[in-house]
């Protein structure tokens, strides 16, 4: 019996995913992952060399990264569905040692952002991010932080199947509380569309994109998610814990806060400076 992919099979896998209690934006990278798998098949009958020949194609056109996300995806579904003898090996890489300068957001940059929403007169913009980059939420967290958690200094945040406490810190709090004030924001949400809606990742990114120039900061480094990165690196330069950093962050494994961490070549390259060993 030949094995294709029907509709109906990613409608069943979509609802057991959501019954999982995986969130919303798993399921639907999931599901966009499929497609482009579905896309390549073309209606071709599904066997190992045909997802062997995706994984290929997939080296080729993404980074292995990337394509390893994907193939995450492929295989949840294929053992969803029982095909077993179709799942694949990931691509093995190499941890890296330090990140990309070109792509981390440092401290100073954080701050011509935050300056230059304030002098858009966009107060709200100004806010949400410092919100994202003092408690390190996700920006798929944002809705959360309400005038309620505000008024208790803690937001209760349900992500990926765990429940955490996100402590606003009283400079925040005192922001966040003026901000409700003066738009009479009384309950619920604070950072809400003109439609009342949350603002979600990509609206959120797009206002970040607008500051990029006036504020000297590459686009490449401005995204919701690299503010999450900023607070994960200032709080463990100053108290070293990475399984309370993980905690804090809602990760069930270590070794994804370790990503978060890790230093940018220039600091990499000024400690080997100062060990001094060359006479």
């Amino acid at each position: 019996m030949e094995r294709k992919i029907t509709r109906e099979l990613l409608k069943d896998f979509e609802r057991n995913m959501f019954e999982d209690e995986k969130s919303k934006a798993t399921v639907e990278k999931y599901l966009r992952d499929l497609h482009c798998f579905v896309n390549f098949v073309n209606d071709r009958a599904i066997d190992k060399g045909l997802v062997l020949e995706y994984k290929a194609e997939l080296a080729h056109n993404y980074a292995l990264t990337s394509a390893n996300s994907m193939l995450a995806a492929l295989n949840a579904f294929l053992r969803f569905v029982g095909w077993l003898d179709c799942t694949v090996k990931q691509f093995k890489i190499q941890k890296k040692a330090f990140c990309s300068e070109e792509k981390e957001l440092s401290k100073a940059e954080y701050l011509s952002l935050v300056r230059t929403a304030e002098n858009k007169n966009n107060e709200r913009l100004s806010l949400l991010i410092q919100t994202i980059c003092g408690t390190g939420i996700r920006v798929s967290e944002v809705e959360y932080i309400t005038v309620e958690a505000v008024h208790r200094g803690e937001a209760i945040v349900s992500c990926k199947g765990k429940t955490r406490r996100v402590f606003i810190v009283s400079a925040l709090r005192k922001k966040l509380l003026q901000y409700t004030k003066e738009n009479r924001i009384r309950s619920g949400m604070i950072f809400i569309t003109k439609n009342g809606k949350a603002m979600n990742r990509s609206n959120i990114w797009a206002e970040m994109k607008k500051l990029c120039k006036e504020a000297g900061v590459s686009p490449n480094k401005v995204f919701p998610h690299n503010l999450r990165h900023l607070f994960a690196r200032t709080f463990y330069g100053i108290e070293k814990d990475i399984a309370k950093l993980a905690d804090i962050l809602g990760h069930s494994n270590i070794n994804t806060t370790r990503i978060y961490i890790i230093s940018t070549g220039a600091e990499h390259r000024r400690k080997m400076e100062n060990m001094r060993l060359i006479i």
